[in-house]
């Protein structure tokens, strides 16, 4: 009994910002009386708008370099093609590629600098980050409200501010990159991946040949096989038809995940029992992994339930995009260079000694974060729909580190699962807030403050845990001063 009590209360202790902050958004829908139909759909909305730009904070936390206030240099790197794209006048994903295409190598050449900015600045880099940021805005402010059309000539009335000289306060993407990742459907999608399976099989076939490594083909034909089979079956009218859209019920999308789940428990089973031969796996979790499928999956028949999960549509490529970066920070960390990001995060004393470049490792970690910053405000711009010129990137550093905070993270760890958690609530104080204050106090701006005053509080409270773990030292009773002679105890 006892051991129950000591679990419950580390668990409490551990994670009291996450239940504190589900406390509030539980109070914050009672009270605002919003329809959990309208805050899903809102929550979905900010997740798929907003969960890239939070994951993009994580490498640097694992190279030790707390969180990331830089981030709104990537930002500035992805305003910067968008201007251009929408003044060429690109439209659709067309247009957008070619923003990532401009923006990334700007965002590396941002990133390197302030890796370079924090390697001079050990253990300030968050400091230097906030103060980065001002200085990254007043550049931007000169280049979008004087060089562009003073130095640089540009002629769109659309654009230019009435005079010539200077960008609009707000460009409509409407017509160019508005919702341009997010209509892309399911079928071109699977066909992108089709193809790039297709193309690097053969690519490390033509290389083991060449090299003569003598590597076995059997993992990569298995997963062309999947692949084409896959690729064959949307060629079927009614899952043809499916695949055409571009949005995925949340009711679909909790199906298949749940049945992709049961499939993968099951090929471990199989895996490890019957063709390894593995007496000693122990199939407790997977089958207690399958109940629970089985369990979400009855729970979809609850009729609060069913209905927020048929009304509630996601954009599937942006959500491939979001999985896809949770896959490659959990991947990155297999890695040689992540294995070096984590020792430099550790101890950077230890990494020199194991012959770990420091330096570079630091660098490489914030070129990561500002490319993968610049692509989540890509998301975020082309989702929003409207470029805010001078305001768009002003708080994405201040939103995105509050947003993974209360998800539970600290300056010396962060995870995918800290940012998803924190996204969400985040962003569900974010939607009722305003309502919760219009119904309590009769004035909605009382909400507004009240999220601003926590996005601030957060990050505050977290800064200072972080420096008083950081400056407390246990007492060392061998380095006390000797007393005098005919000094009392």
């Amino acid at each position: 009994m006892d051991n129950i009590k000591n679990r419950i209360y580390n668990f409490a202790s551990e994670n009291k910002v996450v239940i504190l902050f589900v406390l509030l958004c539980i109070g914050g829908i009672y009270a605002s009386g919003s329809p959990l139909t309208f805050v899903a759909s809102e929550l979905f909305t900010r997740i798929g708008r907003n969960g890239f730009m939070v994951l993009a904070l994580l490498i640097p936390v694992l190279a030790g370099m707390g969180l990331n206030f830089g981030i709104t240099v990537g930002a500035i790197a992805a305003q910067i093609a968008v201007f251009w794209v929408v003044y060429w006048g690109f439209e659709g994903i067309t247009g957008f590629l070619l923003c990532l295409l401009m923006a990334t190598p700007i965002a590396i050449f941002f990133g390197f600098l302030v890796g370079k900015l924090f390697n001079k600045m050990k253990g300030a880099e968050m400091i230097a980050g906030m103060v980065l940021g001002y200085f990254s805005e007043g550049l931007y402010l000169l280049f979008f409200l004087f060089i562009i059309g003073g130095v640089i000539p540009v002629y769109n009335d659309r654009l230019i501010i009435t005079g010539g000289v200077g960008v609009k306060n707000t460009i409509d993407l409407a017509g160019n990159i508005k919702y341009s990742l997010d209509t892309v459907p399911m079928l071109t999608i699977i066909e992108i991946l089709f193809f790039i399976i297709v193309i690097s099989t053969i690519i490390k076939i033509v290389f083991n040949k060449v090299k003569e490594t003598g590597l076995s083909f059997k993992k990569d034909l298995i997963i062309l096989g999947v692949g084409a089979i896959v690729y064959a079956l949307s060629f079927i009218p009614s899952i043809e038809a499916f695949l055409s859209t571009d949005r995925l019920l949340l009711l679909h999308a909790v199906i298949i995940g749940l049945v992709a789940l049961v499939l993968m428990q099951i090929w471990y089973i199989i895996k490890n029992r019957f063709i390894l031969k593995d007496m000693d796996y122990s199939m407790k979790k997977p089958i207690a992994l399958i109940v629970l499928a089985a369990i979400l999956y009855g729970l979809t028949y609850i009729k609060a339930i069913e209905e927020i999960l048929l009304y509630v549509n996601l954009p599937v490529t942006t959500y491939l995009c979001i999985v896809a970066l949770c896959m490659f920070n959990s991947m990155i960390i297999r890695t040689r260079i992540g294995q070096n990001m984590r020792t430099v995060g550790q101890s950077r004393v230890v990494a020199n000694s194991a012959g770990i470049d420091v330096d570079k490792t630091r660098i490489i970690a914030m070129i990561i974060s500002t490319v993968l910053a610049c692509w989540g405000q890509l998301i975020y711009l082309q989702n929003i729909g409207t470029f805010s010129t001078y305001g768009a990137h002003t708080q994405v550093s201040l939103f995105a580190i509050a947003s993974l905070l209360v998800g539970g993270a600290s300056v010396q760890k962060a995870t995918n699962k800290q940012a998803i958690i924190g996204v969400i609530l985040f962003h569900t104080l974010f939607i009722v807030a305003p309502q919760a204050g219009k119904e309590i106090f009769n004035n909605a701006q009382l909400g507004e403050y009240f999220r601003v005053f926590i996005a601030y509080g957060v990050i505050a409270v977290s800064l200072a845990m972080h420096a008083w773990k950081t400056n407390i030292r246990p007492i060392d009773d061998t380095k006390k001063p000797a007393r005098l002679k005919g000094q009392k105890a």
